[in-house]
């Protein structure tokens, strides 16, 4: 696993990251996740379960892990596993997001999974809830789903706050989502308090169907700001497991350009995240030990111009993939 400096932060982290989006609650909106779980929901099991993929993503290299408020119990599987396995702090890099709350209570079936909370008061809440469970290991703290009409960057209180944190060693970061998500990191870059710019770090969607942040990802880089890519594999729309008709043209094409660098659909789409130069960290969403394994091959695929030119037209307008992003069924 490539290491490298992660923006102004002086924090060595692995090319590839774990997302625990997934890992943390029974349900999500990754395709086939159901199949992830086999159907053993108890809370024990789920942890046990995210322990396993944990030291699967220890063993490949991963020294970034991220997390967040609203995936359920994510950050305290996180440290109770940071904790059993007597991780040196030095040794690895944690973040976690704010500014979401998990709703669903532990089922997969809820009429709502997560609710959106982007007030000073939820922050104050959710920091003391986060610091519980990560503790000392906690290194970048996130606003989470920042879209286009969600006014938080404007919040005067909530910047000073986080400012404060920053003040006490954290750094700062956001987490951008929605078809304008490049427009909100422009806001993110000019928000500064006292002359100085606040966020130390942008986590943004970027994948081969969804490409529209790549320019203004490349100028938060530029501007010194560490970079971290979401949703490499479109929620596994971007895996075999995509089984929709209108996909199955692109899904071919996919399964083509994989098998002509001997590697698998999954790696293949990593590693055109892990390509761009501005990319520090590319999550893997990965919630079975196996996908780890697999999405981790992802650093030995060769990637080049031919095969950037054969998947160009996987590209969808961004209206397009967010609208379709958000009928993915919890599962």
């Amino acid at each position: 696993m490539r290491t490298r400096t992660f923006g102004p932060t002086g924090l060595v982290v692995s090319e590839i990251g774990l997302g625990l989006a997934a890992l943390g609650r029974p349900g999500y909106i990754t395709i086939g996740h159901h199949k992830d779980l086999k159907g053993n929901y108890a809370v024990a099991a789920v942890e046990a379960h995210a322990h396993g993929v944990l030291d699967a993503a220890w063993q490949v290299g991963v020294r970034y892990y991220d997390a967040a408020r609203s995936y359920g119990r994510a950050e305290e599987f996180l440290g109770s596993w940071l904790r059993a396995r007597d991780i040196p702090r030095s040794d690895v890099v944690v973040g976690s997001k704010w500014g979401c709350r998990y709703t669903a209570d532990w089922e997969v079936d809820a009429s709502t999974h997560e609710e959106e909370d982007h007030t000073p008061a939820n922050l104050r809440q959710q920091w003391i809830e986060t610091r519980s469970h990560l503790g000392d290991y906690l290194c970048l703290y996130q606003i989470h789903s920042v879209a286009s009409d969600c006014g938080v960057l404007a919040d005067l209180a909530v910047l000073e706050e986080l400012a404060h944190l920053k003040g006490q060693g954290i750094h700062i970061g956001l987490s951008v989502t929605g078809p304008k998500q490049a427009d909100v990191l422009r806001q993110g870059l000019a928000t500064t308090l006292d002359g100085t710019r606040l966020f130390d770090a942008v986590q943004a969607t970027w994948n081969l169907l969804e490409r529209s942040c790549g320019p203004v990802l490349q100028e938060a880089r530029d501007a010194g700001m560490g970079v971290i890519v979401k949703e490499a594999l479109a929620n596994g729309r971007l895996t075999p497991r995509n089984d929709a008709a209108n996909f199955s043209r692109r899904l071919a094409l996919l399964k083509d350009e994989a098998a002509r660098r001997d590697t698998t659909v999954d790696a293949l789409a990593l590693a055109a995240a892990l390509a761009q130069p501005w990319a520090d960290v590319v999550l893997s969403g990965a919630a079975t030990e196996e996908q780890v394994r697999s999405n981790a091959t992802a650093l030995m695929v060769p990637w080049d111009t031919e095969a950037a030119n054969r998947l160009l037209c996987l590209a969808e307008p961004p209206d397009a993939y967010w609208e379709t992003r958000a009928r993915l069924p919890w599962n």
